[in-house]
């Protein structure tokens, strides 16, 4: 059964972990990080942009194939599923479909409206019993068409957000999604160090994981980070598996056409890249 990042965030900022947030894709995505979290015995959250929401048909085929999955897979970890990036109408129609965390990105929005919308969701969320994210300072990089340099959030921002009883909050301290370019200066700890001070408990969540080296993860996570997204990753392993499994001749012996023979090396890379994280997170071992 779906639960909320809620609990699982809580935990892990009091115990100096991160839960990880991967993205799905698909039914393969799923199913490896799925697997990993229970045979590691993780927490997990798995995240949904609007656009792979869209590309798997809707949000109520999502969280079919997800319930069903963990039922069917006997998964007994935490597991949430939660919208990436979430429009307000976006929101909605998860909170609709049968989410159990949703994030809002208002950080586009003047900050008088992204509270007032953000203090709407908050009341819908306490009566689906889900959790929010909210989202202060865009984050850099591209997300779904839309390209930022990796901004830092004011933290008196943050606090106002955090103050309306979100559950867990995005902020951007020079952290960028997708490949990370040569000339990247790092994460800003200054910015997180004041973030976190005005916003005392609330579980922080660091987007664009990929890319970031370790003991800069490591220290965000001693700063109050709780959650940690993961994307352009698995994308990119899977690519190359499955790149190098049709290169190697692979898919033109016997039925190596198969989809599940050819999609095999690409959910096995999955697997490894989700194991590893949540391994620099401090997530096993922790559900």
């Amino acid at each position: 059964m779906l639960v909320t990042a809620k609990e699982m965030l809580t935990k892990a900022k009091a115990g100096k972990y991160a839960v990880g947030q991967f993205n799905i894709n698909n039914l393969e995505w799923t199913k490896a990080i799925l697997q990993t979290a229970q045979e590691l015995n993780s927490p997990v959250i798995l995240g949904v942009s609007e656009g792979a929401g869209k590309y798997m048909t809707g949000y109520k085929t999502v969280v079919g194939m997800v319930n069903g999955m963990l039922e069917e897979m006997n998964i007994t970890v935490p597991v949430a599923l939660h919208l990436d990036h979430g429009s307000y109408e976006g929101c909605l129609k998860c909170v609709e479909a049968g989410f159990s965390s949703i994030m809002f990105d208002g950080s586009h929005y003047p900050i008088e409206e992204n509270v007032a919308k953000t203090t709407e969701l908050i009341k819908i969320c306490e009566e689906h019993h889900m959790s929010l994210e909210a989202e202060v300072g865009a984050i850099g990089g591209e997300e779904d068409g839309v390209i930022g340099k990796g901004e830092c959030a004011d933290p008196d921002e943050c606090k106002k957000i955090a103050d309306l009883g979100v559950t867990m909050l995005a902020a951007g301290i020079g952290n960028i999604h997708g490949k990370y370019p040569e000339n990247w200066e790092g994460l800003s700890f200054e910015t997180l160090e004041a973030i976190s001070e005005k916003t005392g408990d609330m579980p922080l969540v660091l987007h664009g994981g990929t890319g970031i080296p370790a003991d800069q993860i490591k220290k965000a996570i001693s700063l109050g980070v709780a959650k940690i997204n993961v994307n352009t990753e698995c994308q990119l392993v899977f690519a190359e598996a499955t790149r190098k499994y049709i290169e190697e001749g692979k898919d033109l012996q016997g039925k190596g056409f198969d989809p599940r023979k050819l999609l095999l090396p690409g959910t096995e890379a999955i697997k490894a890249i989700v194991k590893e994280k949540m391994e620099l997170f401090g997530s096993v071992g922790k559900a």
